[in-house]
């Protein structure tokens, strides 16, 4: 009796709260976080320590394992700061300052993401426009194409001067030339994603079109855009983050005194390891929102078109 109880008891028992919370995607996610703050800490105790062990013994001090861990955890110019150094900068100039102070990462973080907007919307429109002709113009694909791809094999490193040189001789300097290395960046993957887009169609569905006498304007806004759309929308995740990429290493060169790129250069300048972290995971926190809100108005775009529901 008391083992068919049991027995029951065991049957009727659900999955654990591990494998639950495994189940999903928050608990893999938050595993990886904790794994990677722990490596984090690790890294920032060993690579902190020779500089304190250095002060200790020129101080003549002793000390101890943990006073050690301590103190390298503690440093003013560390080289590699801890994750609760970094918080408390982001904390403090994020949410403890004006934003229109120019100590504010907000500030900093509005005026890289207008050139990023700029040239993610010139770049994503220059990238469709492409797409449209390669794929409906023969010509347009044997001359563009080849051009288009070699296109992304200049590093951005080496062009991006160029373009602040070249645009600043001709009068064009702020925001412009930002947004313009964002365009460079971001077009590619627009273009190419468009194109497989819009032949995704299949032969029997083109037959189909033609044997309703459909013109190729009707064909390409009944049935190529739509079948273009997912691809527009994965492509638009990746180009909107490498934007935001390009308008930071457009204000590298140009000694830029605003913006996330020009607080990782005053960072590097003056030896603030903490300030250049906090503006890099600044940076990483606007491209993850910029990639959700893409995310957001795919799923809105994709249930109005009736592709998902």
């Amino acid at each position: 009796m008391t083992s068919n109880t049991a027995a029951m008891t065991g049957s009727v028992r659900g999955p654990s709260t591990w494998t639950r919370m495994m189940s999903g995607q928050t608990g893999p996610v938050c595993v990886v976080l904790i794994a990677l703050l722990v490596l984090w800490y690790v890294g920032a105790v060993f690579m902190n320590a020779p500089t304190q062990i250095d002060r200790y013994n020129r101080a003549d001090q002793t000390w101890t394992a943990g006073q050690l861990i301590e103190d390298t955890l503690a440093q003013d110019r560390p080289i590699l700061p801890a994750p609760h150094q970094v918080a408390v900068e982001m904390y403090h100039t994020i949410f403890a300052i004006k934003i229109t102070s120019k100590r504010s990462l907000v500030y900093h973080s509005w005026v890289t993401l207008s050139s990023t907007l700029l040239g993610f919307g010139i770049g994503t429109l220059l990238g469709v426009l492409l797409a449209v002709g390669i794929v409906h113009v023969m010509t347009l694909e044997k001359s563009l194409m080849p051009w288009v791809i070699s296109s992304q094999t200049i590093p951005i490193l080496a062009i991006a001067p160029m373009i602040i040189v070249v645009l600043g001789a001709i009068g064009i300097k702020g925001l412009v030339p930002k947004a313009v290395i964002s365009t460079y960046l971001c077009f590619f993957p627009v273009t190419i994603s468009m194109v497989k887009g819009l032949r995704s169609p299949q032969v029997i569905q083109l037959d189909l079109m033609r044997t309703y006498n459909a013109s190729k304007w009707q064909t390409f806004w009944q049935l190529r855009l739509p079948s273009a759309m997912p691809y527009l929308f994965a492509s638009l995740k990746v180009a909107i983050a490498i934007s935001l990429v390009g308008a930071i290493v457009g204000e590298l060169p140009t000694g830029a005194q605003a913006g996330l790129g020009a607080r990782l250069l005053a960072g590097s300048y003056y030896g603030q390891t903490i300030q250049i972290w906090s503006a890099l995971l600044t940076a990483a926190f606007v491209a993850a929102i910029l990639v959700v809100i893409v995310g957001w108005c795919e799923r809105r775009v994709l249930v109005r078109m009736g592709v998902k529901s």
